[in-house]
């Protein structure tokens, strides 16, 4: 007999609408999937039962009031304006019953309410990148990792911004159906099944800022189309008509990262993309993204996302629709 797992999301006032919806649809597809409705029972839930207006000013009507829930199987604390002075009963309720869930699940900075009910204390986790510092600082028992767009500690999962929250309830389903569960909703719901949870929140165009200066602009721009070019820093410093030592000092200035930290980016997100998308070859690949040979890709890969290339592939490699 298939097992049935309820599901119990938190509603508040200025909840971002992203952080319930995304993991809600997950789950209700999977469901669909299993042919078995009560696969994931979802229900949503306020302090007072009432309905909540979101920061985008939708109107959300839970099912019902917290007090009124019975301990879930997988509890989503989602994210939005409404974590910043939360109402201390959702704090209470979250510190008396959330140990309760099998499954403690935030969205974003959901993990701020987590944390301030000290149900992240001594876990590593992780949240939006703009309230990173916050989680930090006013919370130091907790281990925060600002970089993975989502983080397992244990029967707590934690997630980056907005849509990670997708991403994670994808690795939820994969974790109790199977993979082909969790492909065919990802391909229902027209996302990608291919995100582990320690990637980066940002591709490097976004992780690092856009140069001031056109030449260093230029220079981020050619890496990015180029990442089998010569992009020593002496190249890269005589395409932007600069000394190597000014040009790395400018680079980093005006990006936030050093001109090999870029490059080092740019090459891992180009080896992913072809191991995603494509049937070539691992070596055709390597020498494809700048890395010469297949072994010093493999070396880049386990630095920065913890699995060998051909690790990588099998787990996210999309099939051609038929």
């Amino acid at each position: 007999m298939a097992q049935h797992r309820t599901v119990l999301v938190v509603l508040f006032d200025d909840v971002q609408s992203l952080d319930v919806t995304g993991p809600v649809e997950v789950f209700a597809g999977a469901a669909t999937y299993s042919g078995d409705p009560d696969t994931y029972r979802i229900r949503t839930a306020s302090l007072d039962g009432g309905p909540v207006r979101t920061s985008s000013g939708l109107t959300l009507v839970p099912d019902g009031a917290l007090h009124d829930s019975a301990d879930p199987h997988t509890l989503v604390v989602p994210g939005g304006r409404g974590t910043r002075r939360p109402d201390p009963r959702l704090i209470y309720w979250l510190r008396e019953r959330a140990p309760g869930a099998e499954r403690l699940v935030s969205v974003c900075s959901g993990a701020l309410l987590l944390a301030a009910a000290g149900l992240l204390d001594g876990r590593r986790a992780t949240t939006h990148w703009n309230v990173c510092d916050r989680l930090a600082r006013d919370h130091p028992a907790v281990d925060v990792d600002p970089d993975p767009i989502f983080v397992r500690d244990g029967n707590v999962a934690t997630s980056a911004g907005v849509t990670s929250g997708i991403d994670l309830a994808l690795a939820l389903v994969e974790e109790d159906l199977g993979r082909e569960a969790a492909l065919t909703v990802a391909r229902h719901l027209v996302v990608f099944l291919r995100r582990p949870g320690n990637q980066a929140q940002f591709s490097a165009q976004l992780a690092a800022q856009t140069a001031q200066r056109e030449p260093l602009r230029d220079v981020q721009q050619w890496i990015t189309e180029h990442p089998d070019g010569d992009l020593s820093v002496e190249s890269l410093a005589a395409r932007a008509r600069l000394s190597p030592r000014h040009f790395a000092r400018a680079f980093q200035a005006e990006t936030g990262v050093t001109p090999g930290r870029y490059v080092e980016h740019v090459r891992i997100e180009n080896a992913r993309r072809l191991l995603e998308e494509t049937s070539d070859g691992i070596e055709e690949i390597s020498h494809a993204c700048g890395y010469g040979t297949p072994e010093a890709m493999r070396r880049a890969f386990l630095k920065a996302l913890g699995s060998a290339p051909a690790e990588y592939r099998r787990r996210f490699h999309a099939p051609v629709p038929r």
